[in-house]
């Protein structure tokens, strides 16, 4: 029997991505989370055949989840799916060992491939990104002219506050840090990119297209 968790903090999503399951996989069983909390909780308790998360929940640090995902439960077969383009997350999921990315503008017919992949514990990526990725797994060195490739996961996360006006204590309340812990981050952020301080990193944000990959 195949069983589905769907994590997505938007029903609509989830009734969409229900109904479709459904069409595909008719006796699969299929459980629905709306947060990060919710989401571990129920894969604490369920081994599910596949977890389909969105990355982009409130309060949730989707990063530490998928951590703790695979600390808790070693092998889960997860799908992102998420409306932010591969490039700017994939890789660092990819190392913390989801199995497929998937943007939410995709078609039916390439969900269905990935949902099929991930569930037979293939890597499911777009046939754009999936060269780049290969490539990472042989242990190659991929250069890029992006400074903001440089970042981690949780950098990355940070970043993404920073360019909106959080302030420290702001992020880290959203993100359950310490005040030390992410001002920390925010100097080694700045230093990775060679910014003095935000108004130089929103410059090189819009240099690079940072803005738009995020929230195109």
């Amino acid at each position: 029997m195949t069983t589905v968790l769907l994590a997505d903090d938007h029903s609509i999503i989830r009734e969409g991505f229900r109904t479709y399951i459904k069409k595909i996989i008719p006796h699969s069983i299929i459980e629905e989370a709306f947060d990060g909390d919710s989401a571990f909780e129920k894969i604490k308790q369920n081994n599910y055949s596949i977890i389909i998360l969105d990355i982009n929940m409130p309060d949730t640090d989707s990063f530490s989840l998928v951590r703790n995902i695979m600390a808790v439960k070693p092998g889960s077969r997860i799908l992102i799916f998420s409306m932010n383009p591969e490039e700017l997350y994939a890789k660092q999921l990819f190392h913390l060992g989801v199995l497929g990315y998937l943007n939410k503008a995709a078609f039916t017919d390439e969900i269905k491939l990935a949902i099929e992949n991930v569930i037979s514990n293939k890597i499911y990526l777009s046939p754009s990104f999936s060269q780049l990725l290969t490539e990472n797994t042989a242990g190659k060195s991929i250069d890029s002219e992006n400074p903001f490739d440089l970042l981690s996961g949780k950098e990355l996360e940070i970043t993404k506050h920073l360019l909106n006006g959080e302030s420290v204590s702001e992020i880290g309340s959203f993100l359950y840090l310490d005040m030390l812990a992410v001002s920390n981050q925010k100097e080694r952020i700045l230093d990775k990119l060679h910014c003095k301080n935000i108004a130089e990193m929103n410059e090189l944000a819009l240099r690079h297209n940072f803005v738009q990959r995020y929230y195109s």
